[in-house]
């Protein structure tokens, strides 16, 4: 154990002698592996960033949740000709699976509208997420309030002009002012503040609870009825340990029983579950993980050469010093994994370099964005692994042709 731990220190020695005597050659090539370890671990960290991300933001939700609607959140077979001709869910068939549908937790109603301005007083907050929705929504996306309360079953169904604020809209309309019971503008309407939502953090998907604001649906409908320009969605929310095929068959069969289509004929609606939407992203991750590994393979394959050739110079350079080690005494199998160490320990060196450069950037993305981007122990495992692995492999050759010189010959060639 003694002489490997020796054998180890002459080795690392070795290797800062080449970085030190040859700095611009041993740069650059170590450069390969610092490109190579810093694409995959660097695209590694951000599909492992945007995984937290994007769990986190659905935490609050069942994935088992079911968006009735005339839209699909992912590809579809159906041409879109053909999606945009589907009819909008309507009000009384919210209705009417809320009344009918077995092994549910909670039905709700919502609407798909653009973002809208804010006012109170003098102050106006621009680009608001709208959600009407009916009341069961509070439950459905597991809201948790700062302040007040959601709207109840009688507000709902009587769309009762009262809202419900996100954490910043509360804090750009009323800064240290308590909001409950005060009047704000929408829609040319005034609006009672009843609760503002505790604080969520921007969301992966654009919107987040912070910049959005809850009202009753029907308050929209009774205003403009059921107008194109909203989008409706039944939102269904399944007991636990359902079956899901069964559960959406259910679904189905009601709606197309509602809607009187015949045996035969196509659904003109999509149940979009958020767990085959979520399985849509990690798809996407996945494929952005394979990018990764592909680029960064041939980085690492030019790295590993460059590795190889900084090995072979050193193998050439201290020919004779093997010789005189061999004459010593030392065995084949000392001088092959003194070189196998060095051209390890260089690998490695590149590596660090590479995990520093994915570590600094990931700081600075932290700061400038509103995103944080994490760079795990795993990562940082992974990344030291691999570039011990590249050096293992294009140290081999050179070490064996080091451990092969006749002493005699090296000593005689290195005079």
């Amino acid at each position: 154990m003694i002489v490997y731990l020796r054998l180890l220190k002459e080795s690392l020695s070795f290797a800062i002698n080449a970085l030190r005597n040859n700095k611009l050659r041993t740069l650059l090539s170590l450069l390969g592996v610092t490109i190579g370890i810093f694409s995959i671990i660097a695209v590694l960290a951000a599909v492992d960033s945007l995984d937290r991300k994007i769990s986190k933001d659905l935490s609050s939700l069942d994935k088992n949740t079911i968006y009735l609607m005339k839209y699909c959140f992912g590809p579809s077979e159906i041409p879109q000709w053909k999606r945009e001709q589907f009819p909008n869910v309507k009000y009384d068939e919210y209705i009417a699976l809320k009344n009918s549908l077995n092994n549910t937790q909670q039905v709700g109603y919502q609407l798909f509208v653009n973002h809208e301005s804010l006012k109170y007083d003098s102050k106006t907050v621009a680009d608001v997420n709208i959600v009407p929705s009916s009341f069961e929504m509070v439950d459905i996306d597991g809201l948790s309030f700062d302040k007040g309360r959601f709207y109840n079953e009688s507000e709902s169904n009587s769309g009762t002009a009262v809202i419900v604020l996100g954490y910043e809209i509360a804090d750009g309309l009323f800064g240290t002012i308590d909001p409950i019971g005060k009047n704000i503008r929408l829609y040319g309407q005034r609006f009672t503040v009843i609760g503002v939502i505790a604080k969520q953090g921007a969301g992966f998907f654009g919107d987040s609870n912070d910049t959005s604001v809850y009202l009753p649906a029907n308050f929209l409908r009774r205003m403009y009825g059921d107008s194109d320009s909203m989008t409706p969605v039944i939102v269904l929310k399944p007991v636990k340990g359902v079956d899901m095929d069964a559960y959406k068959a259910e679904i189905a069969q009601k709606i197309r029983g509602i809607r009187g289509m015949k045996a035969g004929e196509m659904d003109n609606f999509f149940i979009n579950v958020l767990s085959g939407f979520t399985d849509f992203i990690d798809g996407i991750l996945g494929q952005m993980n394979v990018v990764g590994w592909i680029i960064s393979g041939f980085s690492l394959l030019v790295g590993g050469f460059g590795i190889a050739n900084i090995m072979f110079v050193s193998v050439k350079e201290r020919t004779n010093l093997i010789g005189i080690q061999k004459s010593l005494g030392a065995k084949n199998k000392f001088i092959l994994f003194q070189f196998l160490f060095e051209a390890i320990i260089l690998s490695v060196i590149g590596g660090i370099i590479g995990l520093l450069m994915v570590w600094g950037i990931s700081l600075l993305l932290t700061k400038l964005l509103d995103f944080e981007f994490v760079l795990s122990f795993g990562n940082i495992v992974l990344g030291t692994s691999l570039a011990a692995l590249i050096g293992l492999i294009s140290g081999i050759l050179p070490a064996i042709s080091a451990a092969n010189l006749d002493p005699v010959e090296a000593i005689r060639t290195g005079m």
